[in-house]
């Protein structure tokens, strides 16, 4: 086969360091854009980005031209070294060390869009843990928990 064709799409969730609640208005647009743009410029066009106040998704179509690890890698330096110059109450910003990445069937780009979007509702009823180790368990990935946070 003379070319290579791809269509990776990723679901990619990370919180702040011990999930802290950095990620304020007016701050939140600005970080999810500065995300997306970490994105663009890395050839994985984020597709939806959002988050609560301790954490971020990130629907990402995947460029076949860089690994997940050297993606992630770029995306959490420099978004974190961007955020702390941001104001004084975010010289302290960190992300946590590790993420989660799930493959998503193109035909359900939609849901995750929709699922990402309504992250401030979800959050009325659920911790990002708890959202976490259900996402987790969707996906029947074996877990111990104390090696998943910070």
């Amino acid at each position: 086969m003379g070319q290579s064709i791809t269509k990776n799409y990723y679901h990619i969730v990370f919180s702040t360091k011990n999930r802290q609640p950095f990620i304020q208005a007016p701050f939140e647009s600005t970080l999810h854009a500065y995300l997306g743009g970490i994105c663009n410029h890395l050839d994985c066009p984020p597709i939806k980005i959002g988050g609560y106040f301790d954490h971020v998704h990130l629907l990402v179509l995947f460029s076949k031209k860089i690994t997940l690890v050297k993606f992630m890698a770029e995306l959490k330096a420099n978004s974190s070294r961007w955020a702390k110059t941001q104001g004084d109450e975010l010289n302290n910003f960190y992300w946590q060390d590790g993420y989660g990445s799930f493959s998503v069937n193109p035909s359900e780009v939609d849901v995750v869009v929709k699922y990402i979007a309504n992250q401030r509702a979800h959050h009325q009823n659920k911790t990002f843990q708890e959202e976490y180790r259900a996402i987790l368990k969707k996906y029947k990935i074996d877990f111990d928990e104390r090696y998943i946070w910070d």
